[in-house]
């Protein structure tokens, strides 16, 4: 089993470091709720609500918002240029190091 490392600002400020399996098809929004983090996700991981948006703090490349993340954070309050929704980003090794932040909630 591989983990890596990630931290989670909370809507406190408050850093959380945490391991995050690779191994186990889960993304950032499932690692903030197994970790009691307030996160909502409404729809699921469906990525048809927005209540998983984060910021992305450090310098991981993510790739392109597909247009299903576009769509939402087209509608959604408190978007930012590095905004992302949680449930669209799968924990991968190449996340090791990941810094987010969870945006307000609305």
């Amino acid at each position: 089993m591989s983990d890596i490392k990630m931290t989670i600002i909370d809507r406190d400020g408050q850093r959380h470091e945490v391991d995050a399996p690779t191994d186990m098809n889960m993304n950032v929004m499932e690692v903030c709720k197994a970790y009691d983090l307030p996160v909502q996700a409404v729809c699921g991981g469906m990525a048809m609500c927005a209540t998983c948006q984060c910021y992305i703090i450090s310098d991981h490349d993510l790739g392109e918002r597909n247009d299903d993340e576009e769509a939402m954070l087209w509608e959604a309050q408190n978007v930012k240029d590095n905004s992302r929704l949680g449930c669209q980003i799968p924990i991968t090794e190449d996340l090791e190091g990941l810094v987010i932040e969870l945006a307000p909630e609305e």
